[in-house]
């Protein structure tokens, strides 16, 4: 019998994020070994306080540290209420947690968890990786497995850069040009995994606690997405944390990236050029995908 796979989640919850941890914590063959958070959807202490939330949601007994408030070389930014709701939760209001996060910072607990055979999954700003490859190099030989970048398609955030790169295009170039093993989800991929309101009315149906929350969420969140033309929202974390369990579901294209840090392509991932390689993701089964994601939340519920 195989052993769980460890998990390090590193993220700004965030709707997606939540869809994203609570798959995981659904998962027999995920062990959620700590999640770290970051500035990106919402400030670093409403990050911690909605990670905390989400484990206890899910019964999930697992550590939470909190990790980088801005980014390495660029000012703090407003986060976008609009798209993740205020508190982060769409419509659902902040609430305090029971639980607290550890006093071990974000960094030093991916460097230790990944020494002791973790996979690495950031779904925000790349900050607190940099950080930690800084402490380790190569982080013991971990398996990095980003939410990020638009490598061969437009950006989501300005024509050339998705968000989680945009928001630290200096700890991507680092984490990029790192040599760590790293493989890509981004909007080459996500994109293309779309979840509209019929599809999130049948996950209440079949999950009425967590599936029906996960569904009042993403109503605010559809909103945005068809505000700008799409007619669901993306599995873009959830693909992300999948990738780390499931690798055969996305076709992979090996390639040194570059990261532009300042102008107006701020933020952009360029292929080619010298450097390591990164595993991107060029393709999916996206209805596997969906199909995996949705047996999960039913499953945890």
């Amino acid at each position: 019998m195989t052993r769980p796979l460890p998990l390090v989640v590193d993220t700004d919850p965030g709707i997606d994020d939540a869809m994203a941890i609570l798959w995981a914590a659904s998962e027999p063959d995920v062990r959620i070994a700590a999640l770290t958070t970051v500035f990106g959807n919402v400030r670093t202490d409403q990050a911690t306080r909605n990670a905390l939330r989400l484990l206890e949601w899910a019964g999930v007994d697992a550590p939470v540290a909190e990790g980088a408030r801005t980014p390495l070389v660029l000012p703090p930014f407003t986060p976008s209420a609009h798209v993740h709701g205020a508190e982060g939760f769409g419509p659902i209001p902040a609430e305090a947690p029971a639980g607290a996060p550890v006093a071990e910072g974000a960094a030093d607990l991916i460097v230790r968890e990944c020494a002791a055979g973790a996979t690495l999954c950031p779904v925000g700003p790349l900050t607190n990786v940099a950080a930690a490859l800084r402490r380790s190099p190569g982080l013991s030989g971990a398996e990095i497995v980003v939410m990020g970048g638009a490598v061969f398609v437009p950006g989501n955030i300005t024509p050339h850069a998705e968000a989680n790169i945009y928001h630290d295009p200096h700890a991507a170039a680092e984490v990029f040009a790192s040599g760590a093993k790293v493989r890509l989800v981004g909007l080459d991929v996500t994109n293309g995994i779309l979840m509209d309101r019929s599809d999130m009315a049948r996950l209440a149906e079949r999950a009425p606690r967590l599936g029906g929350r996960i569904a009042e969420m993403a109503d605010f969140y559809i909103d945005f997405y068809e505000s700008v033309g799409l007619s669901g929202c993306a599995l873009h974390d959830p693909a992300a944390v999948i990738a780390c369990l499931r690798p055969e579901l996305f076709d992979w294209e090996e390639t040194p990236l570059r990261v532009v840090t300042q102008g107006e392509e701020a933020g952009r991932t360029v292929a080619g050029g010298e450097g390591p390689p990164v595993l991107v993701a060029r393709g999916c089964d996206a209805p596997r995908i969906r199909e995996i994601w949705m047996e999960g939340i039913a499953r945890l519920d």
